[in-house]
């Protein structure tokens, strides 16, 4: 499990499918409102809770993002108090479930460089170049999907996934490169 701290009342949970099944839970289990699933998150919040200092207390919002053969990101935003809150407080969660379509976000231009070296052998469907906020975000569809793991590693040594959508970078985002960005990158920069 990762924790980072996004900003004064957010924190970025990182879980890896390892994680998952060191607590005997599975992906699956979110879905069914479990014990052990509430165990889990009440356990990342004190955890986040010593990390950070952040006290958890009134109204929480969760975003789930579920990544295929990644585990999951999870963003828990604490809402500003109101003086309505109820007491044992009100977790409001939204999961989203990423299909063969995989979005990944870099630091810099060079690290897409990089990655584009190593990608050159995996057949892919698309994959697109975006820019947003001063990073670079790689959408990529898969071709084979048994190719799938070994793409995420590739992937995660050079960026992290993405926590912003395809459609806010469609909406929001400049469009660098709209196909075969691999492709493209190779022929221009190696």
């Amino acid at each position: 499990m990762r924790l980072e701290r996004l900003n004064y009342n957010k924190i970025k949970i990182f879980l890896t499918l390892d994680d998952l099944s060191e607590r005997g839970l599975t992906k699956e289990d979110i879905w069914k409102d479990s014990m052990k699933w509430h165990q889990l998150f009440h356990e990342m919040l004190e955890e986040a809770s010593d990390e950070f200092g952040v006290e958890f207390q009134g109204s929480v919002a969760v975003e789930i993002f579920s990544m295929q053969a990644q585990g999951m990101i999870m963003i828990v935003t604490m809402e500003e108090e109101q003086e309505d809150s109820f007491e044992d407080g009100f977790i409001e969660m939204q999961l989203i479930i990423e299909g063969k379509d995989i979005l990944f976000e870099f630091e810099e231009f060079e690290y897409v460089i990089q990655l584009t070296k190593r990608l050159c052998t995996i057949p892919m469907n698309f994959g697109s170049l975006y820019a947003l906020h001063n990073k670079y975000y790689i959408h990529l569809g898969l071709n084979d999907p048994n190719e799938l793991n070994k793409l995420i590693a590739i992937l995660a040594e050079y960026g992290n996934p993405s926590l912003v959508s395809i459609h806010t970078l469609q909406e929001y985002g400049k469009e660098v490169i709209k196909d075969h960005a691999i492709e493209t990158i190779i022929k221009y920069f190696h």
